[in-house]
């Protein structure tokens, strides 16, 4: 092994689906114990690249040397041998079995061929402890954790076989600022223990405080890599996109209808699940209504209360001044001028992957396409072609199965279908999760053009800037209950963040 090779170093890398062009004669290098951080829009061959470094595909051509050693393709236990371990945005772990068996599959410690359980429970435990992650306990099933603790589990099974090259494939996209804190605290122990870390994200302000370095893909291409202070925002977005992107966010225009006859939707003493406790609100039509808070302090169970994927527990629901029950998300899309949700997790809520674009697209409104049990194909094709044109799903979607897209456009489809369905009421959980800058602003405009016409959007984001810019009013989150109204010039990050964290829980402005 050579001592003065990089971590990394790949050579004409290149790799086609089918017409799709994923890796176009890629070549760099990343040094020993650097952080370096990957970079490009939804489909620029970020998760080709990493799937390729992991053993996981074969390119067409191209080499990849690791410290010095030529790593063979398409072979997850020679990418191990030589020290690269992953940890996925689309996670890897098995949901009917623990944390414990999670981490150490397929190495649990066996005696007399029975798998030691208490001595495997002690492994665990003492790992998670090691990486500040006690409250976790070994004992959990996967399906019982939400999304957030899952991708700490996540990064905790890669850091546990002790990896010298680490690939954190989008790890912050689902995390709260806390844990965010927590990953760039042992991003900074890995350094220093030597560990090449390559950081794959959309978020700017990571990549500035994680990483030394910052590698940009662009159409399969490798545009440069540069020193991260080399680089302005405004030459990242560039390079990126291939052009000025202009402003982030579109111009905040006051479309609220507060003078209708009825808010579009209301809650009066809403209850649900483990934390939703006592709450109330109204979404006028036009509005743009944020909702903020730490993770788990009640806005999921709103969200999905409000969809009837959730019983509530005490309150009302009521759609355009009258009072609906919600059994189901069936309830929800049906009721009155229709509910819609974008769901915190589109793999796994949001859509069905191994169906094309547009059968995704069109289920659930497919009784408008439907006469005496036939759909119509023509009708339904030309609809969903409409609403994806619109949202910039490349036309492939509508034969396509949704999985063989990149997360942006998986995330368009999911936004697409309630475009058909025309609700006038949308419900946005984290909406912008896992996209690129390129396509957040396409979700940015579309949100304030639904506004524009009409409709209602209650807007959750785990990145504070999204809520501060998006939205009319924000209603801060704390414990179960709303504590705090900002509206207008009092929305800033520090009036969300102070009762978000539990300080002053004064209103600011008037509904």
């Amino acid at each position: 092994m050579d001592a003065s090779a990089p971590a990394i170093d790949v050579q004409g890398l290149s790799k086609r689906f089918e017409a799709t062009v994923a890796l176009d004669d890629v070549s760099l290098s990343i040094g020993r114990a650097e952080v370096r951080a990957l970079i490009g829009e939804n489909g620029a061959g970020k998760s080709t690249l990493v799937k390729v470094l992991s053993g996981l595909i074969r390119p067409d051509q191209g080499t990849v040397k690791v410290f010095g050693d030529t790593v063979p393709f398409g072979r997850p236990k020679a990418a191990y041998r030589h020290g690269i371990q992953t940890a996925f945005q689309e996670l890897t772990l098995i949901r009917d079995l623990t944390v414990t068996q999670n981490l150490l599959l397929p190495y649990e410690p066996v005696a007399f061929s029975q798998i030691r359980k208490r001595h495997a429970r002690r492994l665990v435990e003492a790992h998670l402890a090691k990486l500040g992650l006690e409250a976790i306990s070994p004992d959990r099933l996967i399906s019982d954790l939400d999304l957030p603790t899952r991708q700490k589990v996540e990064i905790a099974k890669a850091i546990g076989r002790k990896p010298r090259v680490l690939l954190l494939d989008e790890p912050t996209s689902t995390l709260s600022a806390s844990d965010v804190d927590w990953l760039g605290r042992l991003i900074t122990q890995l350094k220093a223990e030597g560990i090449t870390v390559v950081f794959i994200s959309h978020r700017m302000a990571e990549v500035r405080r994680f990483c030394e370095s910052v590698t940009v893909l662009r159409n399969g291409k490798h545009v440069g890599s540069y020193k991260i202070d080399e680089v302005s925002d405004t030459d990242v977005v560039r390079l990126i996109i291939g052009r000025s992107l202009g402003a982030i966010y579109p111009p905040r225009v006051d479309n609220r209808k507060a003078d209708a006859a009825a808010p579009a939707l209301a809650g009066d003493g809403l209850s649900a699940g483990a934390m939703l406790r006592d709450t109330s609100f109204v979404l006028w039509p036009g509005e743009v209504l944020g909702i903020a808070g730490l993770q788990g302090m009640g806005q999921l169970e709103l969200f999905e209360a409000l969809f009837g994927v959730i019983g509530l527990k005490a309150g009302k629901i009521m759609l355009g001044g009258r009072a609906v029950t919600l059994a189901n998300p069936s309830d929800a899309v049906n009721a009155g001028v229709g509910i819609s949700l974008v769901p915190e997790d589109r793999k796994s809520e949001g859509l069905f992957l191994k169906l094309s674009g547009k059968d995704n697209a069109s289920l659930p409104v497919i009784d408008r396409f439907s006469r005496f049990l036939w759909v119509d194909r023509g009708a339904e094709r030309k609809a969903v072609d409409r609403v994806f044109a619109r949202l910039q799903v490349h036309p492939r979607a509508l034969y396509k199965p949704a999985s063989s897209f990149s997360g942006g456009n998986q995330q368009k489809i999911a936004i697409a279908k309630w475009l058909l369905a025309d609700s006038k009421v949308l419900l946005m959980f984290d909406p912008t999760r896992g996209v690129d800058i390129g396509t957040k602003h396409e979700i940015y405009v579309l949100i304030r053009e639904l506004a524009a016409q009409g409709h209602a959007v209650l807007f959750y984001s785990t990145e504070v800037p999204e809520l501060v810019n998006l939205c009319d009013r924000v209603l801060v989150m704390y414990r179960g209950r709303i504590v705090a109204e900002l509206k207008g010039d009092a929305i800033s990050e520090e009036t969300i963040m102070t009762p978000a964290l539990g300080g002053s829980a004064a209103t600011a402005g008037a509904a």
